[in-house]
């Protein structure tokens, strides 16, 4: 590939290919790139600023990318797809949020994640593997619904779900908070609790509803950014599926999470934030090498204090894309580049063993995007706070990593009780029980309220005289 950053017929405004990582690609992913890029000139880029302003769902962007192969990317070639690997979604998801529109990475990762459920238990599943091969033909939009309106971003905790066995299938339900494509996606995977759970809700499975099968309110979307994405409620009523549209055994959804949903989406998205990062600075640097106060005979762009931001966002975020294709580099090594046919064997799950690597991941470019936003803003001054710059966008879309679960929050916490107490000690289904804390707090009860605490419990019968 040339080593000169197109942009149309012209060369890229922002940052050349001196600035990429562009070593870590193999010529078939580099060729890729650059055919997405010029997707992104000619047609997403355009889109994005439609979706955002009417709050429209980015189809036509996908069937722009359908032309690419780029549904299939992770689908083995004997089934038609690419057959590519996590190196190549994540420089596939950075591509797009940074050159074309941050809402159709976001709704491609989650498009990504549910491909990769699907191919997770698909050896022996001739409907899953019929569906994967009309991805890019029909321009099928997967996605992921796993969150659950009562335990937010603990969203491996589906309070409100539940799949029962019957005649030729399972009877699912499901009520989620938080939808990606909600209401526009062609088919979902979603997680509930099993039709065998008696309580533990460790005990997850997941299944394979088609579009037709859910019920979405996607006019009440109107978040603050990424506008495109219609990331709203979604519920699954009752609604009969065929056996084989469970996916994997019974029981099977919490390695599910572990194996496949989590570390693509967490990959993923993290490339997303990584991409909004560097189109702001690209954006900046169009900016600020243009504009020129003819007062002082300067342009902005040779100020030291903007030099200093973008010198500093460039290091950030370039140590973000670092850990994201560091991580992706290791996924491939373990699954062999993205090997589906390993997990024939139920109980080989080597992504799991990085989970904790993949958590660090997307605190890291949640975390860079915000700060890049606001200083690629101060950087723009004025003309950056409105839209016609396309910095203001940006930013409202890159505030959704921080909060988007598991929100930061949780995954620092996750991170430092690991490190300190014990991965035992995350008690993701709330079963351990913290002995310190438990002991601490009796002690600091009185006989009586010892006693009035096992009267609650019903441990002993209450002292009061009946009335």
């Amino acid at each position: 590939m040339t080593n000169k950053k197109l942009w149309g017929s012209e060369e890229f405004w922002g940052l050349g290919y001196s600035w990429d990582p562009q070593w870590l690609l193999t010529p078939e992913q580099g060729e890729l790139q650059s055919k997405l890029i010029d997707l992104c000139q000619s047609t997403l880029r355009e889109n994005a600023v439609e979706s955002d302003q009417k709050r429209l769902f980015p189809r036509k962007n996908f069937e722009a990318l359908a032309t690419l192969g780029l549904l299939g990317l992770l689908v083995p070639k004997e089934l038609g797809g690419l057959g590519q690997n996590h190196t190549c979604a994540a420089m596939v998801v950075e591509t797009i949020a940074r050159y074309g529109c941050p809402s159709t990475a976001m709704c491609y990762t989650m498009h990504i994640g549910a491909v990769a459920a699907a191919m997770f238990r698909s050896h022996d599943n001739s409907t899953i593997r019929n569906l994967m091969k009309r991805l890019d033909r029909d321009v099928l939009i997967g996605t992921l619904s796993y969150s659950d309106p009562e335990t937010g971003s603990h969203f491996w905790y589906p309070v409100s779900s539940g799949a029962e066995r019957v005649y030729g299938g399972w009877q699912v339900r499901k009520k989620a908070s938080w939808t990606t494509s909600g209401g526009f996606a062609d088919w979902y995977v979603i997680q509930t609790t099993s039709p065998d759970f008696a309580g533990d809700y460790s005990n997850l499975s997941y299944f394979l509803i088609m579009g037709d099968k859910v019920k979405a309110e996607p006019s009440k979307w109107d978040g603050l950014g990424l506008r495109g994405n219609q990331s709203g409620t979604l519920e699954v009523d009752n609604v009969t599926v065929p056996k084989d549209h469970m996916l994997g055994p019974v029981g099977d959804g919490a390695k599910s999470n572990d194996e496949v949903v989590d570390p693509f989406f967490l990959m993923c998205s993290s490339a997303c934030w990584n991409g909004i990062s560097l189109g702001l600075i690209d954006l900046a640097k169009r900016h600020t090498t243009a504009k020129k106060h003819v007062d002082v005979g300067m342009r902005v762009c040779d100020y030291p204090t903007i030099q200093d931001y973008i010198g500093e966002a460039l290091i950030d975020t370039n140590t973000c894309r670092a850990f994201v294709f560091q991580m992706a580099k290791a996924l491939d090594q373990l699954t062999k580049d993205c090997d589906w046919s390993i997990h024939k064997e139920l109980t080989n799950l080597p992504r799991s063993t990085v989970l904790h690597w993949m958590w660090q991941v997307k605190f890291a470019a949640a975390k860079n995007v915000a700060h890049v936003a606001d200083k690629m803003l101060h950087a723009c001054g004025g003309t950056g706070y409105k839209p016609a710059l396309g910095i203001e966008r940006y930013l409202r879309d890159g505030k959704a990593g921080w909060v988007m679960g598991p929100t930061n929050e949780v995954l620092r916490q996750f991170v430092g009780k690991a490190v300190l107490l014990g991965f035992e000690s995350l008690d993701y289904w709330n079963q351990a029980v913290n002995e310190r804390v438990l002991q601490n707090e009796l002690k600091k009860l009185d006989k009586k309220g010892k006693q009035k605490l096992a009267e609650s419990r019903g441990e002993i019968a209450s002292t009061k005289p009946r009335q």
